[in-house]
């Protein structure tokens, strides 16, 4: 056993279910739509940005708010995504964010970040199963709309 200090820091990873969930399931987008817009805080005044982390059996396992930004656009860092699925045991992920402009149209970054997400859960065995572009009045799926 060895009784020396170290100057390195730990690294602790945690992943707490202490909330009793009621084991939602993600069988489509609008399934999917409907638990954003209980936790998103707004579709209004700022995008947010939210990953919902699913089990096999596609079972909400629980949410993650990956970034808030301004009126325009907010970051979404990759790693913070894998990291947090890693964390919660995932086997997929349905991420989503807000356009407070009412427009549901991703734009050119949203479908570039939506490809480099699916390609890393790729090498990950973490399936992406969905993207949404969520506003006050509608949503947008890129896997219903085919955007690759």
């Amino acid at each position: 056993m060895n009784t020396q200090k170290t100057n390195m820091a730990e690294i602790e990873i945690s992943y707490s279910r202490n909330i009793i969930t009621d084991n939602t399931r993600i069988s489509c987008s609008r399934d999917a739509d409907q638990v954003f817009r209980r936790i998103f805080p707004s579709l209004q005044h700022r995008e947010y940005f939210y990953m919902l982390c699913l089990d096999r059996a596609s079972q909400v396992l629980g949410y993650y708010q990956v970034s808030v930004g301004g009126l325009n656009g907010t970051i979404a860092d990759i790693r913070i995504i894998f990291q947090t699925a890693l964390k919660a045991n995932a086997s997929a992920i349905v991420i989503a964010h807000c356009h407070p402009s009412g427009n549901t149209q991703p734009s050119q970054a949203d479908i570039a970040l939506t490809k480099k997400i699916k390609e890393a859960g790729v090498i990950l065995n973490i399936n992406l199963l969905d993207h949404l572009v969520i506003t006050s009045e509608e949503y947008l799926s890129f896997e219903d709309d085919n955007i690759q």
